[in-house]
This record gives structure tokens, C-alpha cells and sequence, in this order.
């Protein structure tokens, strides 16, 4: 199901009272936009949310007026999800908002009450940076990309076919994703699986952008990590079977500290685990298809890998 919060939000920013109007706004979204806060934001009940907040509701918007007025973008949505479904055979219920953020992730997935969450934070989507809004300038004909990216991380926590670690994780917690404690506890392993399937997922819905444009990288980043791609294999493989909140920071999260990210004596590049999944994941993509990828358990890449490079195990 789509759920377009973008003309509730706009009312928000044209009520007099916008911090008032923002409560209920809130009140009325409170079981999304609190798991949004909580995972990519921080807690909206907080001191510091106040703050973040009113910043938000005095930016100037334009940018996403402008966007509202120039893209169909509930029709968009609608294709994505539509092809998201076939190709990627969604099997249990899914919500998709198209919403506004607080600066957070341009895009992101949840699971509330056992139900698959993909979500859109349009202020990223404008076509324009927009240093109020932490807005990133991404083009709107990206939003596809990123539907499909996101509602493949729901098959993967929810699906009843699906054999990975995160459904699992995500069954444990009552049905719910928390970022923080998903990323404790999952395998470096899965956690490169889980975001390099989302990237051919990506690829299957939304063909024809660049490279880069699949990882979110600039497109120098990109050739970087390709060029860097031994290196990148041969220092994560003592890592895979580990987990800690640390590993997800390093190879996934924007913002690290060049030395959160030194390994083996070089920096690696910002969120880098988004490409080494990617290739982890391509033999076994290549082989069943994405569908049957989405829901694989984490070795099963492995063993596709060296099957595909003639490798015999024991």
C-alpha cells in the first residue's frame, strides 16, 4: 500500500502554529514516524528532538513545493511498487510512504507490528541541494531506485520463505527492525548480504541509471571501490562472522571518522559494505534470480561464489 504524507506535511508547514500542527501530525503517523525517529534520527522525545524539529518547520521549502507541482510522484510510486512486487514477489503485506525526514537517511525500511515499511523522505528528492533541509539534490527519477531497494530489505525480514539471520532478528524483537540492535547482532556477513541484495534489487526494477547512482555514491567513489576491490575482499574476510554495532558504522553508515574506517593500514571508503555486498551477492543473483536471492541464507553466497570461480570445498 502507498501512503503519500507529503500533503499532510506541507499543511503542517502552512499552519500558523506549525510546531502545534507537527504534534498531531506526529500523533496521527505516531507508529512510523517514531520508528523512523528512533532508527535514523534519534528519540523524538528527547531534548535535542525540540530542536531538530523547529529547525525543520523554519526551513524554507520551496524546493519541495516546486517538486509537489512538477512530478506525478504518487504515479511513480505506484509503478515501482508494482514492478517491486512481480519481480521481487512480494509475499506479505508492505507499506510504502512517501513522506518528509529530519535530515536522516534519504530513504530507509522498517518492519512495525510484523508489517514490511519502505519509505521516501522527499526533501532528497527535490533535483536541488538545500543546506536547510540536509536535502541531498537527488533527482525524483531516482525514486524508483530506492523504493525497490528498500521493500527488498522487507522480503528479506519478512518474508515466510525468506532463511536469513535478519528475519529471524526482526521475529525476536516482536516483529519490529531496530537498526541499533539488528546491527549488534547480525553477522558482519549478513548485514554486506542483506545490503548487496538490495542493490541488484534495485538494478532489476529500475534499469538504465549509473553505476554509482545503485550504491548512492558519487560516481568517483565508485571507480575508487572498484579499483580497491582486492584489497576491500582480503581485509573484511576475518571480519564475516563477527558482529557489533562498530562493523555496521564502518562499512555501512555516511559520516565515520576516516579512523572509525582504517583497516589493514588504509581508510576505506564511506559505506563501502553497500559494493562488497554487492559483489558477494552477484554469483548467487546471477544463478536463482533475484526473488529467490532476496530470501537465501547469508552462506549460500559464499558457496555460489566459489562454485562460480571453481573452487571445491570439503
Amino acid at each position: 500500500m502507498l501512503i503519500n504524507l507529503l500533503p499532510d506535511f506541507l499543511a503542517v508547514i502552512e499552519a500558523a502554529d506549525r510546531e502545534a500542527a507537527y504534534r498531531q501530525y506526529r500523533e496521527s503517523h505516531r507508529p512510523i514516524l517514531d520508528a523512523y525517529w528512533r532508527n535514523y534520527v534519534l528519540d523524538p522525545d528527547s531534548p535535542h528532538a525540540v530542536e531538530i524539529i523547529s529547525s525543520a518547520l523554519k526551513a524554507d521549502r520551496g524546493d519541495l513545493h516546486a517538486l509537489a507541482a512538477s512530478a506525478d510522484l504518487v504515479q511513480i510510486a505506484e509503478e515501482a511498487i508494482a514492478r517491486s512486487e512481480e519481480l521481487l514477489q512480494l509475499d506479505r503485506p508492505t507499506d510504502t510512504y512517501l513522506m518528509v525526514g529530519l535530515g536522516g537517511a534519504n530513504a530507509g525500511e522498517l518492519v512495525v507490528g510484523g508489517r514490511g515499511v519502505a519509505f521516501i523522505c522527499l526533501e532528497h528528492f527535490t533535483g536541488r541541494v538545500n543546506p536547510e533541509t540536509y536535502g541531498m539534490g537527488l533527482s525524483p527519477d531516482l525514486i524508483p531506485l530506492w523504493i525497490a531497494h528498500e521493500l527488498a530489505h522487507t522480503v528479506r525480514y519478512t518474508s515466510p520463505s525468506s532463511a536469513s539471520d535478519m528475519r529471524r532478528l526482526v521475529a525476536e524483537l516482536g516483529g519490529s527492525y531496530d537498526y541499533w540492535s539488528t546491527g549488534s547482532r547480525a553477522t558482519l556477513r549478513e548485514l554486506l548480504v542483506n545490503e548487496g541484495l538490495a542493490v541488484h534489487a534495485a538494478q532489476a526494477v529500475a534499469p538504465g541509471f549509473d553505476a554509482a547512482d545503485y550504491f548512492g555514491y558519487p560516481r568517483r567513489q565508485y571507480h575508487r571501490l572498484r579499483e580497491m576491490e582486492a584489497f576491500l575482499r582480503r581485509v573484511v574476510e576475518p571480519e564475516l562472522e563477527r558482529s557489533g554495532l562498530g562493523l555496521r558504522l564502518r562499512y555501512f553508515s555516511g559520516g565515520m571518522s576516516p579512523s572509525a574506517r582504517l583497516v589493514g593500514g588504509r581508510v576505506l571508503p564511506e559505506r563501502s559494505g553497500y559494493y562488497l555486498g554487492y559483489r558477494m551477492t552477484e554469483a548467487l543473483v546471477s544463478e536463482r534470480g533475484i526473488a529467490d536471492a532476496l530470501r537465501a541464507p547469508a552462506h549460500d553466497f559464499q558457496a555460489a561464489e566459489n562454485q562460480a570461480r571453481g573452487i571445491q570445498t570439503a
